[in-house]
């Protein structure tokens, strides 16, 4: 019974790291051609759009923390349930 525990344990954290991977590989290198807006400089959507793509970048860069948090859970529950 522990060891079916286990290998689920095991698989939802592969899973979610492959999602999780991907998701940052793809999503994190994510941005706008602000040269492209219409107005160009003098209306400000240029640096309202570096903005937003900054923070779009960090935001995804914060998966890997998650996946860091999400496999330590993982690592004790299974040692936990080995004991």
């Amino acid at each position: 019974m522990a060891e079916l525990s286990v290998m689920s344990y095991v698989g939802a954290f592969i899973a979610v790291a492959i999602m999780l991977s991907i998701g940052t590989v793809i999503l994190g290198n994510v941005s706008v051609n602000c040269a492209a807006l219409p107005g160009g400089p003098t209306t400000g959507w240029e640096g309202q759009c570096e903005s937003a793509n900054v923070s779009t970048q960090s935001a995804y860069a914060l998966l890997v923390i998650s996946l860091i948090v999400i496999a330590a859970v993982v690592i004790l529950s299974v040692v936990r349930m080995l004991q």
